[in-house]
């Protein structure tokens, strides 16, 4: 197929810019690998002009966060009539905003653990009181574990909820989970293998994800075939009900009384050779590479490609 040339936008102005860096540099390496005309541009300038003047024919979205992956890039595509990869501006927006996202999920009946946000000080008392300790404090929309803390004393509240605003003007509080940490990767209607997360830490943080060597990541995840049959097909209505297409990974936990809880979708996942979505797709064979084109087909979603790609 011809996609023309294609912008790898990463990097962006997030928390997370370091994290679409790397993402965004290795999908650009694999696009190139396989004759992609695939040029890499720094979102944390002004480049839409530039992809209209310079003749891009798709994006290739590789931003996470604020101002990447929360509609704001998409909406911007959409104007200009530039296809781009993964989920539109609404299922973006709804997913990055968790709140949103467990409201909808809750109205369809799918199992995410209680919350509420926190919007004043006397509301710290409130939660504590209603949803119980530990609680996890954070912020609604950021990812990668950033400004999220797992509190068990009140006297800790405050604490935890001016770190999350360091990220987020609007914090919730959740309802904790124990059990068993899992991520449901998602290609064009695939469902992947679940993969299980394991970490001495207090829970999967930004530590964990990104610097522990202690972590470990189970593919397969060693759940019974039919349990994680269920899982599977639980998060793949998660993410259909947002709206969401192309590809995603949706977050549970498993806990330990058995019932699942959903915890947020991610419309662009990391994105390098040790993320989740990687190594759930390498269970099945498909590799770095193969991963990126198939990634790349999914922009033939969005309105400025209509019907896909020019073979």
């Amino acid at each position: 197929m011809d996609y023309g040339k294609v912008a790898v936008l990463m990097g962006g102005s997030s928390a997370e810019r370091d994290i679409s860096l790397h993402s965004g540099h290795a999908v650009l390496a694999a696009l190139t690998r396989q004759g992609i005309a695939a040029r890499g541009l720094d979102a944390s300038v002004p480049f839409l002009a530039h992809l209209d003047t310079a003749g891009y024919g798709c994006a290739f979205i590789a931003l996470h966060g604020l101002m990447g992956e929360d509609g704001t890039v998409q909406g911007g595509l959409e104007v200009m009539g530039v296809p781009y990869t993964g989920s539109g501006v609404l299922a973006s927006a709804l997913a990055m905003d968790k709140t949103l996202s467990k409201s909808i999920w809750r109205s369809h009946g799918l199992p995410t653990a209680d919350w509420m946000e926190i919007k004043q000080t006397d509301d710290l008392q409130t939660a504590a009181r209603r949803l119980g300790l530990p609680l996890a404090i954070k912020p609604v929309r950021q990812g990668s574990s950033y400004g999220v803390k797992r509190v068990t004393k009140k006297a800790d509240l405050q604490s935890a909820w001016q770190q999350a605003r360091r990220y987020d003007e609007r914090v919730m509080a959740e309802q904790w989970v124990d059990g068993m940490e899992l991520t449901a990767s998602i290609l064009e209607g695939e469902q992947l293998p679940l993969v299980g997360l394991s970490t001495p830490r207090s829970f999967y943080d930004y530590e964990a994800k990104y610097e522990s060597a202690q972590t470990r990541y189970l593919c397969p995840c060693g759940l019974p075939r039919k349990r994680e049959a269920a899982l599977r097909e639980l998060a793949a209505q998660a993410f259909a009900v947002l709206g969401a297409c192309g590809w995603g990974r949706v977050d549970l936990m498993l806990s330990e009384a058995g019932g699942p809880m959903l915890l947020e979708l991610n419309t662009v996942p990391g994105l390098t050779r040790h993320s989740l979505v990687p190594m759930a797709a390498k269970h099945v064979g498909i590799g770095f590479d193969d991963l990126a084109l198939r990634l790349l087909q999914t922009s033939r979603h969005h309105p400025g490609l209509p019907g896909g790609p020019v073979a």
